[in-house]
């Protein structure tokens, strides 16, 4: 009796730590499920087959309170999800399992990593918009504007006599550019800092136009035949700036991030002249992530399609156009901050620039997506590191090459987000 009631205790205590583990791995088991829907937006369900699906995405941002930090860093174009709510499914495309399951998208084009129904659909939303030429000029394809940057820089070096080619841009210029041409210590180029102060023949030029962060409109300004001119025409659209003519430069970046809203998209375009530098840009790209997803160019063009055919298609409603609902939103936004820092007669802002646009045949002001925000008060020389006390999070001067008095703002976030920055910017004195 004592034999088998020393071994039923055993089992007991032998069964208490069984369930003691099995809680642990349980609890562990729903930790980790919680951590990934909180913050990874993943998770499980049934479907109505008895089967597993991954539920909606993540949501990005959380919402922004009365109280909360307002991060206006970034050019975040979350403004935009309201549009593309609004519209419905004729963007919305599914992709069977079985597609786009090749590396290889053309093999009769130079790019053969381009989708052709994406290459199509650029070529014309800028023919529908008329900022750029198409004709003549081959159409890449990239992991963002960024990374089409940095095969532009790989493609131009080095110098003819095998040194490092300096890359410029005119102050102030995107905070970006240094950051980027400097990051991997490269042999090929180095940042060479503001075109208009550069002593030298040989150099790569940044041009951003409209620029980031002042939105002005810019031209190269190295006067040198052995200088290379590259224009980065991200915010060359409709909403932002007058349409002024057909640009034609040899070697012009866009981006869908700015141009649709969708930067989770992750897509850019080029587009270039010459067959020697788009080939060296492939080369890059193909070293650099094997091409760009495929998933991700049907989408855009989808979107990209949706945004023409609302324009093209005479049953199509004026809500549905994409460039006429931010160009209204923007030209609200900048009234409503124009009357803020009147209102705190502590910042100034640049002058209104405005012209004739063909696109929307009329005489219209310039809507930059960011504001660049001077202060006025002689004690305040790190006007990023003030606002920052304010509980708004700006990109300050110093990192476009300029002083730290003036700060970039972006202007398309959400509505609550902007709300709230031109509710704290009117009382601040």
């Amino acid at each position: 009796m004592a034999t088998r009631g020393t071994g039923g205790i055993a089992a007991v205590r032998c069964a208490g730590r069984i369930g003691v583990v099995a809680s642990v791995a349980m609890n562990l088991a729903w930790i980790a499920m919680y951590i990934r829907r909180r913050y990874f937006g993943g998770g499980s369900r049934s479907d109505n087959n008895g089967g597993v699906t991954t539920v909606e995405p993540s949501k990005g941002k959380p919402p922004v309170t009365e109280d909360s930090i307002v991060n206006l860093d970034h050019g975040d174009p979350t403004m935009y999800e309201e549009f593309w709510r609004g519209i419905g499914d004729s963007a919305s495309i599914f992709i069977p399992g079985w597609q786009t399951m090749s590396y290889f998208s053309d093999l009769g084009g130079i790019c053969w990593f381009v989708e052709p129904g994406f290459e199509r659909e650029v070529r014309r939303l800028h023919r529908l918009v008329g900022n750029a030429m198409v004709d003549g000029y081959h159409v890449l394809v990239g992991t963002g504007s960024t990374q089409l940057f940095q095969a532009v820089l790989y493609a131009l070096s080095p110098a003819s006599d095998g040194t490092p080619m300096n890359v410029v841009s005119p102050a102030p210029y995107y905070s970006s550019y240094p950051s980027v041409t400097n990051f991997l210590n490269s042999g090929l180029y180095r940042w060479g800092g503001d075109a208009n102060t550069f002593d030298g023949d040989t150099c790569i030029e940044l041009i951003c136009s409209p620029n980031n962060p002042d939105g002005g409109i810019r031209r190269a300004v190295v006067k040198s035949k052995y200088s290379k001119a590259v224009y980065d025409f991200a915010y060359y659209w409709p909403q932002y700036t007058p349409i002024t003519e057909a640009a034609d430069h040899d070697i012009m970046l866009f981006t869908v991030s700015k141009c649709t809203g969708h930067a989770g998209t992750r897509l850019g375009w080029a587009l270039v002249k010459d067959t020697e530098v788009a080939q060296k840009m492939i080369k890059f790209i193909e070293l650099n992530t094997i091409g760009v997803s495929k998933d991700s160019q049907l989408r855009a063009a989808k979107i990209i399609g949706a945004v023409c055919n609302s324009y093209e298609l005479s049953s199509a409603g004026k809500t549905s156009h994409l460039f006429h609902f931010a160009k209204e939103k923007m030209a609200e936004r900048w009234i409503r901050l124009r009357a803020a820092v009147a209102a705190s007669d502590i910042f100034a802002l640049p002058n209104e620039l405005s012209g004739y646009c063909s696109f929307s045949m009329e005489t219209i002001t310039a809507n930059p997506p960011f504001a660049w925000l001077h202060c006025k008060k002689d004690d305040i020389e790190d006007l990023e590191g003030f606002l920052r006390l304010k509980k708004i999070i700006t990109r300050g001067g110093t990192k476009f090459g300029v002083d730290g008095r003036v700060v970039r703002v972006s202007m398309v976030d959400t509505d609550q987000a902007f709300n709230v920055f031109i509710y704290r910017l009117a009382t601040m004195n």
